[in-house]
């Protein structure tokens, strides 16, 4: 109760302005992360649970220090190879196929239905399949998470570029500008909070998709072979350090593009006063 009460009243202090204030905002989540830990420790202890049921965060932090390679290696493989080219794939072809769809209308009647229809596709379904069509090497997880992050990163690129008001169409009628003026000068400009809202979307689910498609076939490296194999080990202490370690990235990840959000659009009514 001290704890939350601590984090309680220090979230509620007048926050600042400037960079003190954005550091200051960290310390309510950092304070409420350490308190849950010291919980978590202190439960452990007390009640003796068993390690392959809920090792400690002091074990796991052991875990953290003594397999550090190990973790860097799957980071790599997982993150770095997997992840990041799928994203990059998938956000970019997006992106690309949202300006053709927004050039021609009937596209969008055509074609977005379909694209919703594979996009429910279950992941536990198509990993296998890609799995099977690109090895299982790094490629079939970039494939994967292709398949997972182009529909939500097009449905809000398609969705920015036509949230301009009817007045300010007009208005670039009026100044003869073509599709191409109107599109670099006013609609994608105005597009950017919904195209950085997809890349924080698909910033989470790009580590996961990776993540699952491990599953199904990998080589012996990369965090969803980790904890799959550990699992059947009964090293859950290893299994959870391969957890926060993706929780740390997929944070990072998502505070960058949160942060990049902030720079570009920072004339949006959302981002005033932050």
């Amino acid at each position: 109760m001290g704890g939350w009460t601590l984090v309680a009243h220090v979230a509620e202090l007048p926050r600042a302005r400037g960079a003190w204030g954005r550091v200051l905002a960290l310390v309510p989540p950092v304070l409420f992360g350490l308190t849950v830990l010291w919980a978590w420790e202190t439960v452990v202890r007390a009640l003796e649970v068993p390690r392959v049921i809920l090792p400690a965060p002091s074990e796991i932090g052991a875990r953290l220090v003594s397999e550090t390679p190990t973790l860097w290696t799957d980071l790599v493989q997982t993150f770095v190879r997997g992840s990041l080219s799928g994203f990059a794939i998938g956000c970019g072809a997006a992106v690309l196929f949202a300006l053709v769809v927004d050039r021609y209308p009937f596209l969008r009647r055509g074609l977005l239905p379909v694209g919703n229809f594979l996009a429910a596709l279950p992941i536990i379904g198509t990993a296998p399949i890609f799995v099977m069509w690109f090895g299982f090497d790094w490629p079939s997880k970039a494939a994967v998470v292709v398949a997972m992050v182009f529909f939500p990163m097009l449905v809000n690129t398609v969705q920015g570029l036509a949230a301009t008001d009817s007045i300010q169409r007009d208005l670039m009628h009026t100044y003869s500008a073509g599709w191409w003026q109107t599109l670099t000068r006013l609609r994608l400009p105005a597009a950017m909070p919904f195209v950085f809202n997809g890349l924080k979307i698909c910033a989470t689910l790009a580590l996961i998709g990776a993540i699952v498609a491990e599953f199904f076939g990998s080589p012996t490296r990369g965090m969803g072979f980790r904890i799959s194999t550990e699992v059947g080990r009964l090293q859950l202490d290893m299994v959870w350090a391969e957890i926060a370690v993706a929780a740390l990235l997929g944070s990072a990840f998502y505070g960058f593009w949160a942060l990049l959000e902030r720079r570009v659009t920072f004339w949006h009514p959302s981002q005033r006063g932050r």
